[in-house]
């Protein structure tokens, strides 16, 4: 652990005193902004013996904003110093981060309580933005903040509400007001099988057994080759061949697991975290293991925060037990940003930045995290490894159906009768998803469309509810299939209006680093919240979002709305627009 930093250096003050202004006179204090002594003491309170690691920005942000409900310029002009960083350096990456509120000099500070409202589609479809409104016009607001938020990963159980740091699932006005009254805002957290339950149905066994020689990184390589294990965080990179890629370039290594599932419509990580946070963790290690990691990052969203309090505490009971040593796993706290989903993003995050997606070449397994080889895993991806390790290769493979190899998690939402994950062999097509698992389509609705990959995968008609959803299936019709976020929507449902809710979130969650990405998604956002659309401008915008954006957000953003070109014209409504 590095020694945190010392109080203002004798030096530092001295040189700071014995510059002079242009007229010749001493100075009496160091340039730019002066930091508050009341705001200098209360960081270093807050901070303690923690290093002064840049990369712990994010970190400390978070120390201030559950701390005091807000960060001040006050403070956040303390941290930079205290960081030994710029003052602009610190702001631009605090002000890029949704759930960071920051207050300028002669600013308000919000309200001492936030309550968000899910707007996406699954909450939206549910009736989230009534909701919204209501409680607007119930709560106090000199009291209760009440504003609009992305997914929070609870689609099965919309409309979703986060009251503090608490979620309430098919809420109603009457519950979140019981919920402000009750005064308790903490997670509530999962039940889950302990270390000894884990560890006692043969846990970390395997991981034991890889440590100690008895399995070649080899030899587990080309088994995971051989069950065609692939990312499942929505690439579909095959997890084998990124192992190998990765243990090719030179130590020292780094493993950072995405756990960041953002996509509007996807809850599986959540799912799995929260039943068997332990199987994730061997998982997590056997991948460690295998590129030789000098050390692990886990990037959580911050909307998971009962799953927060439980990783960290079941991470110590693994440093406690000795199969980890202290740091070998470390956090990292997102702080609402969906675009932190994409790697490199991730990577920017976690080193303490704006989450600013990087140009490629290269790529992260060569020049990741603090500019060294990286891993990136998705957390279900991880949460596979010892089944199939167990249980061979052929097991896992022999579940695909249509063509599809393997098991996929289906975050299945919007209107079936039960929405939740459901795990399907991959290649299987909606309307059997529906029959065998959902128990079809809820009372009184009837099939019209659906998102087969979440916000970005686009929008499917009925009449292809034949189709695999699986990895390459579906690109012949413009969607993909993602993290395979599957989004319901019956006859009852506006597909115009489903549209303009997806390009919202994107046009919000847009890092803004790429011009086509940032004016063209709330370009598309315009034109769609008028009476009539200009088609031939929106196939315009979607181009070249497509061709020149740096990231995959930017690059698929457009996907719903060229799906509903294609698939519903009966939805479209064209407007001849002369051109002056």
């Amino acid at each position: 652990m590095a020694t945190p930093k010392q109080p203002h250096s004798p030096n530092r003050t001295s040189l700071g005193r014995a510059s002079r202004n242009r007229k010749g006179s001493a100075r009496v204090t160091d340039r730019g902004r002066q930091v508050d002594p009341t705001a200098r003491d209360e960081i270093r309170t807050l901070l303690g013996e923690r290093p002064r690691n840049r990369d712990l920005l994010i970190e400390y942000l978070h120390l201030i904003q559950d701390g005091y409900g807000c960060i001040t310029a006050a403070h956040l002009a303390a941290l930079a110093d205290e960081m030994s960083i710029p003052m602009a350096e610190a702001y631009e990456v605090a002000t890029f981060y949704a759930h960071f509120d920051v207050v300028k000099e002669g600013q308000t500070p919000p309200p001492a309580l936030t309550v968000r409202v899910c707007d996406s589609l699954s909450c939206a479809l549910r009736g989230s933005e009534q909701l919204r409104r209501a409680l607007q016009e119930g709560l106090d607001p000199k009291r209760v903040r009440v504003v609009r938020a992305p997914c929070m990963g609870r689609c099965d159980s919309a409309p979703v509400v986060e009251v503090g740091h608490r979620h309430l699932g098919h809420s109603t006005s009457e519950d979140v007001v019981a919920c402000i009254a009750g005064g308790d805002f903490s997670p509530v957290l999962p039940q889950f099988p302990s270390f000894d339950d884990y560890q006692a149905e043969g846990g970390y066994g395997l991981l034991q057994s890889c440590r100690n020689g008895e399995r070649r990184v080899e030899d587990v390589i080309e088994l995971l080759n051989s069950a065609s294990l692939r990312g499942l965080g929505g690439a579909g990179f095959p997890a084998g061949r990124k192992w190998d890629l990765v243990r090719r370039e030179p130590r020292p290594r780094y493993l950072a697991v995405n756990a960041d599932e953002g996509e509007p419509g996807t809850f599986k990580d959540r799912h799995y975290l929260e039943q068997n946070p332990h199987r994730f963790l061997e998982g997590v290690l056997l991948a460690a293991w295998a590129i030789e990691a000098q050390a692990t990052y886990i990037y959580l969203r911050d909307e998971y925060p009962a799953l927060r309090i439980v990783l960290q505490d079941e991470i110590e009971r693994l440093e406690k037990e000795g199969l980890i040593n202290k740091g070998d796993i470390r956090m990292r706290r997102g702080a609402g940003a969906y675009i932190c989903g994409e790697e490199s993003a991730m990577i920017e995050s976690i080193e303490g930045k704006r989450g600013y997606p990087r140009e490629r070449p290269p790529y992260v397994a060569q020049v990741g995290l603090f500019d060294r080889p990286t891993l990136v895993n998705n957390v279900e991806t991880l949460y596979w490894l010892r089944e199939i390790l167990d249980k061979g290769a052929d097991w896992f493979a022999s579940h695909g159906r249509n063509g599809g190899r393997g098991l996929r998690s289906y975050s299945v939402s919007g209107r079936v009768a039960r929405p939740g994950v459901h795990l399907a062999p991959a290649g299987i097509t909606l309307r059997e998803l529906l029959e065998e698992y959902c128990g079809g389509m809820e009372e009184g609705h009837r099939l019209k469309g659906y998102l087969p990959g979440g916000a970005s995968g686009g929008i499917l008609p009925a009449a292809l509810d034949n189709l695999p959803l699986d990895f390459g299936t579906l690109e012949e019709q413009g969607c993909f299939i993602g993290s395979a976020a599957i989004m319901v929507l019956s006859d009852q449902d506006d597909m115009g209006a489903a549209a303009l809710n997806v390009m919202r979130f994107f046009a919000d969650e847009s890092c803004g680093q790429c011009s086509p990405c940032r004016n063209g998604t709330e370009k598309i956002v315009q034109i769609l919240e008028s009476k009539e659309w200009h088609i031939e401008l929106l196939s315009d915008l979607s181009q070249v979002m497509r061709d020149a954006s740096i990231c995959g957000l930017g690059q698929a953003a457009s996907n719903p709305i060229e799906s509903l070109m294609r698939h519903f014209p009966n939805d479209v409504i064209v407007r001849e627009t002369r051109h002056e």
